[in-house]
């Protein structure tokens, strides 16, 4: 199938990932396999790719492109169980990992999905096609649990008012399409904040993405396994696409960079605490070339950390 997406960041996800020709390489995130095909290009006939993704469609599009490479294997599955997957391979470490986070093209430009606030579509929003939808959250759940929902993964901070105004609208009519939800937010926001950052539902939509995929959580227990899994000298690059994702990627990674916390009077370390990674460089956005070609490159940040060695921080 034709599975459309262009990879952010693309050049300089590969060249964080450093790789090494006869490498085992993790792409979490395959999508339409470009980073993959990316990190194939760089490896021998010794390498190997092992591509996750939990989207029916990305599963279909990665076999049609990449499924003759016997370089590959292809696992539909959610990265977050990625040392379940490694270890039904038999792989116990591998060179790097990669985790392009957020939505695909695909999935945004897809109607049927759900995903976007400029299409008419059933409201869906569902990363693996599985379990409930955005329509089941909208006209299920409680005012009071609609409110935080929005204002904590929207950052929405007229959340209360677009969650009375969905459980008023819900009772006259069940909420089912995409584009009826946007109207319900765009006129419970005053109109003076409605002339500035883009369209009035975006935030609403990416907070109900996330509970419906479990996108935080998921991420949340992720980014120990990711690091856990890499070689001494191995990388995992991972590429966010709102201020939530990106401050839990770089708190964590400076948790895994943490040394020695006795206090400074101290002669000797007693805590025995040494950084178990260390960050290439700090952080990456796209630049204006990028972005002009593709304008969702613009809230793209890549992160990357390299471990040092597998000791446990105390």
């Amino acid at each position: 199938m034709k599975f459309e997406h262009i990879s952010v960041l693309l050049s300089e996800t590969i060249d964080s990932l450093d790789i090494k020709k006869n490498g085992i390489y993790v792409d979490c995130t395959a999508g339409g396999g470009g980073h993959s095909k990316a990190i194939l290009d760089r490896l021998d006939q010794n390498g190997r790719l092992i591509a996750i993704d939990q989207d029916p469609d990305a599963i279909e599009a990665l076999a049609e492109r990449l499924g003759s490479d016997g370089r590959v294997t292809i696992v539909k599955n959610n990265f977050s169980l990625i040392k379940e997957i490694l270890s039904d391979l038999n792989i116990t470490e591998v060179d790097g990992v990669l985790a392009d986070l957020g939505v695909s093209s695909h999935q945004l430009d897809t109607s049927s999905r759900g995903f976007s606030v400029h299409k008419d579509a059933p409201l869906d929003m569902r990363m693996s096609k599985t379990g409930p939808t955005a329509a089941d959250l909208v006209n299920k759940l409680g005012e009071r649990e609609l409110a935080r929902i929005i204002q904590t993964y929207g950052e929405e901070k007229f959340a209360r008012s677009i969650a009375r105004n969905i459980v008023r609208e819900r009772a006259i009519k069940p909420i089912d399409s995409t584009l009826r939800l946007a109207e319900i937010v765009k006129y419970s926001i005053p109109a003076s904040a409605r002339r500035t950052g883009g369209h009035p539902a975006r935030k609403t939509f990416q907070a109900l993405r996330i509970e419906v995929n479990g996108e935080l959580d998921r991420l949340d227990s992720a980014l120990n396994d990711m690091f856990d899994v890499l070689k001494v000298g191995g990388r995992l690059s991972v590429i966010t696409f709102h201020s939530l994702e990106d401050r839990m990627v770089k708190k964590r990674f400076a948790q895994f960079c943490e040394g020695c916390t006795c206090p400074k009077d101290f002669p000797v370390c007693v805590c025995g605490k040494v950084p178990k990674g260390r960050l290439p460089f700090r952080f990456i956005t796209a630049s204006e070339e990028e972005v002009e070609k593709n304008p969702r490159s613009r809230s793209a940040t890549l992160r990357c950390i390299e471990k040092l060695h597998n000791r446990q921080i105390l």
